[in-house]
């Protein structure tokens, strides 16, 4: 039987993200000490015996770090044409994607900084250095192709997903920076892609370590459909504790979108938006004024269409 009568092999993927210390983290697997990528947990799917893609996928998650998954939704298919296996046999990748609390996880598992693999996506202090280097390459690539027509394409898609325009920076634009850089060989996956080493070629002026395929790609989609679900759904409470103060609330939007927010402005917006209701108790460990402590108000749920953080930088960049 030959790659294309035996049918493509399906494989789950799952990028679980956690908000420890103010910053998002992704559970990974892989020793980062041996050389090779990390990786997201992944296995292939039985037809035969699993009956369901995500009942697959938890039972892969909890295998490889020892995890049980709660919050999951589908993110996505990869299926390009070029994902093939060692006998050419078509990869389909179906991704998901989790929140949880970070915990203690198998030998084999990890937490990794998320900003780590995107070091030009984090604004909370200001513009990144990296992405100097990162806008450099590209405009590198697009001064190259000369008189080639995608020129001033190439140039449009810089300036829309680097922020360089009037429009200014979008932190939902994560995938669409990624794919850039991938082409204009300037991360770690290219190089390797292209059978060289990841030192070799512009990546090594990027930071950034590759990941394992196209995990890295999985995880910039991951990041652009979480950044955006915080308009519209309450997903940010997932990755709370049950009790909350609204500087707690802000830390970990802010940790997501990779932007400092208005700390009024914010405030307010959450309090419109009748999202949390007071417990009546406070925190007394914030080592200034006792902060009041809230909680997700699920009602919000049955009262709007789309219960989520309508988030604008504290500036007019980010």
């Amino acid at each position: 039987m030959n790659a294309a009568e035996a049918g493509p092999i399906i494989q789950l993927v799952a990028v679980i993200i956690a908000v420890t210390a103010n910053q998002p983290r992704v559970l990974t697997v892989g020793e980062a000490t041996s050389g090779a990528p990390l990786a997201l947990p992944s296995g292939p799917l039985d037809p035969a015996g699993d009956r369901t893609l995500e009942r697959a996928l938890r039972s892969w998650v909890r295998r490889q770090s020892g995890l049980q998954l709660g919050y999951v939704e589908q993110l996505y298919t990869f299926g390009d044409a070029a994902r093939r296996d060692a006998d050419g046999r078509r990869i389909l990748s179906v991704a998901y994607l989790a929140l949880v609390h970070e915990q203690q996880l198998a030998p084999a598992a990890g937490w990794q900084d998320c900003y780590g693999f995107f070091p030009w996506e984090d604004w909370r202090a200001g513009r990144p250095p990296m992405l100097e280097s990162a806008t450099a390459a590209l405009r590198a690539r697009t001064g190259a192709a000369g008189a080639n027509l995608l020129a001033p394409e190439l140039a449009e898609r810089l300036e829309i997903a680097f922020g360089l325009g009037e429009a200014g920076w979008d932190p939902e634009r994560s995938l669409e920076r990624y794919e850039l850089l991938y082409e204009a060989g300037a991360v770690a996956e290219a190089t390797l892609d292209r059978g060289l080493m990841p030192d070799a070629g512009p990546a090594a002026t990027l930071g950034g370590p590759g990941m394992a395929q196209d995990h890295r790609r999985i995880l910039a989609t991951a990041l652009s459909r979480l950044r955006g679900k915080i308009k519209y759904r309450p997903v940010v409470f997932e990755l709370l504790p049950e009790r909350f103060t609204l500087s707690q609330l802000q830390q970990v939007v802010e940790a997501l979108a990779g932007v400092r927010l208005h700390k009024q402005n914010f405030r307010r917006l959450v309090e419109q938006g009748g999202l949390v209701t007071s417990t009546g108790d406070y925190d007394y460990g914030t080592g200034g004024r006792p902060a009041k402590l809230f909680r997700f108000r699920r009602r919000v749920l049955r009262e709007r269409a789309a219960p989520g953080l309508r988030v604008t930088p504290a500036t007019g960049g980010a």
